[in-house]
């Protein structure tokens, strides 16, 4: 994915709310070999390239003032109530340095699996995510988890999945397999009280108010 941006020469909070009072967002490239560049994207652009999930997994093209330069997004500011972009943290990518970062889980499969199918279960994502270091060329957009071999009561962990050629996870805690979904069956307990439930949300209406005293 491709973005456009140009040099901010001007910096500080009053010349922040000024750029962006005109459209435009303050932002930051930093990494490698070259000095950290304060720069400007325009708002609209930037934020319609937010709504897509690549651009927060992928590589990027920064288009800065004619001349290519790939980099990472790392952070996002936004305004706490308005659909406003504040400010946004860019990293250049080496080709031929690996680089640690999350990229999201897409499940699949789940409605076909023994789970749901014959356990008649609710499947469980635990995690959306997962931290993983590669070169940038093998940078996945997304990575697939296929359930479709889930029984009911099982876990999926990641070692039940393959992992894009290339990556490799960054275990943080020591945990090396972390578990991705679970279909726990419902105890006896849990369907008896789903049976004793009453139908629909209707609450007991209250008993009318005694008529008052003469």
């Amino acid at each position: 994915m491709k973005f456009n941006a140009t040099l901010r020469s001007v910096q500080g909070t009053s010349a922040s709310r000024r750029l962006r009072h005109a459209g435009r967002v303050p932002a930051i490239v930093y990494g490698g070999k070259a000095q950290p560049l304060n720069i400007e994207l325009d708002h609209n652009e930037i934020y319609h390239a937010l709504r897509k999930e690549e651009f927060h997994a992928s590589i990027l093209s920064m288009d800065l003032e004619g001349k290519a330069e790939q980099v990472l997004l790392r952070s996002v500011q936004w305004h706490p109530y308005k659909q406003l972009v504040l400010h946004l943290d860019f990293q250049r990518v080496d080709a031929t340095q690996a680089l640690t970062t999350r990229v999201p889980l897409h499940f699949i499969n789940g409605n076909d699996s023994p789970a749901v199918k014959v356990g008649k279960t609710v499947i469980s994502h635990l995690v959306t995510e997962l931290e993983i270091s590669c070169l940038p060329g093998d940078l996945p957009a997304s990575i697939v988890v296929d359930l479709g071999t889930l029984e009911a009561g099982a876990t999926f962990h990641l070692s039940d999945t393959t992992l894009p050629k290339g990556v490799t996870f960054v275990a943080r805690g020591g945990d090396g397999n972390p578990a991705l979904a679970s279909a726990p069956i419902k105890s006896a307990a849990d369907e008896e009280e789903d049976v004793a439930k009453p139908a629909g949300d209707a609450a007991t209406p209250p008993a009318p108010d005694a008529p008052a005293a003469e």
